[in-house]
């Protein structure tokens, strides 16, 4: 272990790393997963507790911000029944100063069921919302109360991802993360930009990767995950990274391409798990790197930091584990070959990472802080 730690070391960028608390004036929160700005050209960042809460508050340049505000409570809606459940996805739509819409992904109280579901900021006041908005955009069951997934994000292309874990239990009992005639254990790519008065709550994109195999559904971008938990578009290369959760040996990274698969429960990071059972289209795709239970128990993916204020940390993917608390780093720009991870520093409970309207890097953690990543 103590030699596996020392190359890390060794390995890890030039510059010292400090992780301070980011907003010490702020109370604890509960189970903070989710931080990040509203729109690219404003100061506003919105702040998601799991138990279904968003908060926004302003982040100026010397990283001090304002008092938080309720944007939306939608705690009576969601289930916290199991640990992984909740409100566990956000995202902003590229022209939500134009067209008001955000949207969320969280499991619904009383069901085994997560919902996407799109709302919309009230028309004189952004920070406000429509509480009578609520539009489903997809509802997804759920086998068991585990691997939910729960990440949003727009792509460069404009079109929507949303993770999806492999629906639970242990070992992928029920064999969906190499089924494509569900969306299970899946990265799924839609277009939910349809008029308002549109019966179509989204389309699926015709260049999909199987709009046109028989059996599949066309929401599919790539498979074989077992829980993608937290993923990123690199700002840069457009390239979606993502940590995926393994079973009981192997943590893993993955950088996701179109109807990738990604070799779960055949494999658990590049290692035989169950290779007897029958695999979907496509050549497995190795991870980007890797890590043991040595090292952790249960990877959260990051971000791809494209910031300004820590050059030893350019070009380079950030994740972490969240039983250790450690926080890795590997070279963006090296996808075609496992790497080790730089061990850069460590924090309590990593449950997501965020970054703000410059592109610097925070950690949520389920300690109840917001953490930020800078320069020692």
């Amino acid at each position: 272990m103590w030699t596996t730690l020392l190359l890390s070391l060794l390995a890890a960028p030039t510059d010292e790393v400090k992780i301070e608390r980011a907003f010490p004036e702020h109370p604890v929160w509960t189970r903070p997963i989710w931080f990040g700005p509203m729109d690219s050209s404003s100061d506003w960042h919105a702040m998601a507790e799991q138990d279904g809460r968003i908060h926004l508050f302003r982040v100026d340049r010397s990283g001090k911000a304002s008092a938080p505000q309720l944007f939306l409570d939608i705690s009576d809606d969601v289930s916290r029944r199991g640990n992984e459940e909740g409100l566990i996805g956000l995202a902003f739509h590229p022209e939500f100063k134009k067209n008001r819409r955000f949207y969320v992904h969280y499991s619904v109280a009383g069901d085994k069921l997560g919902r996407l579901s799109e709302f919309l900021a009230q028309e004189d006041d952004l920070r406000k919302v429509d509480i009578h908005s609520e539009k489903v955009i997809l509802e997804v069951e759920q086998p068991w109360r585990n691997h939910n997934g729960g990440e949003l994000h727009f792509g460069p292309d404009g079109m929507l991802y949303m993770a999806l874990g492999d629906g639970g239990a242990a070992n992928d009992p029920q064999k969906n993360s190499q089924d494509l005639s569900n969306l299970l254990g899946k990265i799924i790519r839609i277009d939910v930009n349809v008029p308002e008065d549109s019966e179509e709550t989204y389309r699926i994109p015709e260049d999909n990767p199987f709009v046109d195999t028989e059996g599949a559904r066309g929401e599919i971008w790539a498979f074989g995950l077992r829980n993608a938990w937290r993923f990123c578009f690199d700002p840069k290369t457009g390239a979606l990274w993502t940590g995926d959760v393994g079973q009981n040996k192997w943590e893993e990274v993955d950088v996701v391409v179109k109807g990738g698969n990604y070799g779960w429960p055949l494999r658990e990071g590049t290692h035989p798990f169950r290779m007897k059972d029958k695999p979907g289209p496509g050549e497995l795709i190795e991870p980007v790197a890797e890590y043991g239970r040595k090292d952790g128990i249960s990877i959260t993916g990051g971000f791809v930091y494209r910031g300004k204020k820590i050059p030893s940390l350019k070009g380079r993917y950030l994740y972490a584990d969240y039983q250790s608390g450690h926080i890795w780093s590997i070279d963006a720009d090296v996808t075609d070959e496992l790497q080790k991870g730089a061990l850069i520093g460590n924090c309590p409970s990593p449950a997501s990472f965020g970054i703000d309207q410059r592109g610097e890097l925070y950690i949520a953690s389920f300690d109840g802080r917001l953490y930020r990543i800078k320069r020692g």
